[in-house]
């Protein structure tokens, strides 16, 4: 019931009722929609996806299995039988108790032993299995599927992003001494199966291949880093694992971007990783149009915004305040200036821009906000903007004066609309 036919066959799985809805397509390429998991009872599970390969895809209370048939080839970043396998034929995504902040606090004292009894309450074998964890819920997984003149490349993904997203190169949370690992909450892992035989170095191009992909992802969305005010790429604790088939008549030795085997890899890590952040982060491109939200990056918060307001000319009501900031913040128009602003700061923290030059268009960026959106033009640029100081503190001001004398500019008559 549950597995698709390669081919020009486009499936759309509906995991509410189970249903399935097939059309046909005149290309070669054939997708498969991406999937949220329905919750089955305690200590049972039931099957979500099957690919053309057999390779079956279980939903338990707090782990995704992925069953393996005989032949499989991996490659996982797991501390249960990791790196390259031939043997394995079983890879799980489990949740992680909450409250468990160190290895020593989970049974059996540390990770690979935590895996090991995870397997077995799974029902299959600790030295054939390979585990990854993470904090994220797995109602919340991601299953996506796209495939091309045979190859098919499927997408099991859990993403959780909003209290642990970072950036490469960020400063770290703690050196490791001893063997010492701590927990950070906020994870995407995501196990990828590949309809062909790859050999093993093609296996470890897939996992760059995939990291593009998912920091793509990330840029699309605008995700903010928790520890700079960079985008994020990922999060500290991201696993990942590759499985392809062995027993294949069709051998693929290129995972990059130029090969059609690294465009679907991307392609469904992309798609994959969407439909799994907003399920689980709420972090969506419909979350990311707010201003408030776009500067957060920046460490502005709504705190800051009435500290700068209540030195301006106006009445100080801070309720009132607020709630026009954020009725104002979700204006179109607005989010797009802010991001016409914050990209000139990126640019200048990149060295692409010199810094002086930066501020001066920015600046000339907020003096045309009355005419692009539609209001009174008596807004005090002269007072409220200063090239010396910085981008960020030009356009709070700015905003802020806008959001507190609002009904001098007639923007609140807009917000009433």
């Amino acid at each position: 019931m549950y597995r698709h036919i390669l081919s020009a066959v486009d499936f759309i799985v509906l995991w509410g009722d189970y249903s399935m809805k097939s059309g046909f397509t005149n290309g070669a390429d054939a997708d498969t929609g991406s999937a949220k998991a329905s919750s089955g009872k305690e200590g049972k599970a039931f099957l979500l996806f099957e690919t053309t390969g057999n390779e079956k895809i279980y939903r338990h209370s707090d782990s995704i299995l992925v069953s393996l048939p005989e032949g499989r080839k991996t490659l996982t970043t797991s501390w249960l039988n990791g790196g390259y396998r031939e043997d394995v034929r079983a890879i799980f995504n489990h949740t992680i108790p909450k409250g468990k902040h160190a290895p020593k606090e989970l049974e059996g004292g540390t990770v690979p032993a935590y895996l090991r009894i995870i397997a077995e309450r799974l029902g299959v074998d600790p030295n054939t299995s390979s585990g990854l964890l993470t904090a994220a819920n797995m109602d919340n997984v991601a299953i996506v599927t796209k495939s091309f003149r045979g190859v098919e490349v499927t997408a099991v993904m859990t993403a959780g992003i909003e209290v642990n997203g970072g950036r490469a190169g960020d400063p770290a949370s703690y050196y490791q001494e001893d063997g010492s690992h701590q927990f950070i909450q906020g994870t995407i892992n995501m196990i990828l199966i590949i309809g062909a035989d790859l050999p093993d170095y093609a296996m470890a191009r897939v996992i760059i291949t995939a990291s593009e992909a998912k920091a793509a992802a990330l840029q699309q969305l605008m995700a903010p880093s928790k520890y700079s005010a960079g985008i994020a790429t990922g999060s500290g604790t991201d696993m990942i694992a590759v499985v392809c088939d062995g027993t294949s008549s069709l051998t693929l030795t290129d995972a990059g971007q130029h090969s059609k085997l690294g465009e679907l890899i991307g392609k469904v890590v992309i798609e994959c990783s969407h439909k799994a952040l907003e399920m689980q982060s709420d972090l969506s491109a419909l979350s990311q149009r707010d201003m408030l939200v776009r500067l957060e990056r920046f460490g502005i918060t709504e705190v800051d915004y009435w500290k700068v307001a209540s030195g301006l000319n106006g009445a100080n009501r801070k309720a009132a305040f607020l709630k026009v900031l954020r009725e104002m913040g979700k204006n179109p128009v607005l989010v797009s200036a802010t991001a016409s602003v914050l990209h000139i700061v990126d640019e200048i923290s990149w060295e692409l821009v010199p810094e002086t030059a930066g501020r001066k268009i920015a600046i000339s960026v907020m003096k045309g906000l009355p005419a692009v959106l539609g209001i009174d033009d008596n807004i005090p640029f002269n007072e409220l903007t200063d090239e010396k100081d910085s981008v960020i503190d030009n356009w709070v001001r700015v905003t802020a004066w806008m959001a507190k004398n609002c009904e001098h500019t007639g923007l609140c008559e807009q917000e009433k609309d």
